[in-house]
């Protein structure tokens, strides 16, 4: 068994193949090397790394801003005539949100969506309770 080397591949892709010679599929070689593939750019182009930085960045923002914003109510209800009901619901939603903007951050941004919806659902269910 032979192992190819960098120097031999690279005499390959150098060479490239002879122009009207078929390959096992009988489609032409030259005609499948001037055909870039589709997938190798359009995925770059299509989500960039900008695109990638701003949604975490966004996921962490929100993430924190539900997180403060869910505490601050849960104090707020917990000082009042509210049922204890109330005050959990916020802070459970506010721990929701925390853990959205960790994922986030860690570049799982389309949990950390879903997290951030579950987080201000279970809010929404407190403040419906009061």
């Amino acid at each position: 068994m032979r192992a190819r080397t960098d120097s031999d591949t690279q005499d390959d892709i150098h060479d490239g193949p002879q122009a009207g010679t078929t390959g096992t599929t009988g489609t032409t070689e030259a005609a499948d090397a001037a055909e870039p593939d589709a997938t190798d750019d359009d995925a770059d182009d299509e989500h960039g790394t900008e695109d990638a930085r701003r949604a975490r960045w966004t996921a962490i923002g929100t993430g924190a801003l539900l997180t403060l914003a869910g505490l601050a109510a849960s104090l707020l209800r917990l000082t009042g005539s509210a049922p204890a009901f109330v005050p959990a619901a916020y802070a459970l939603g506010a721990a929701v949100c925390a853990l959205a903007a960790v994922l986030g951050s860690r570049g799982r941004t389309r949990r950390a969506l879903w997290l951030l919806i579950a987080g201000v659902m279970v809010m929404a269910i407190g403040d419906q309770a009061d």
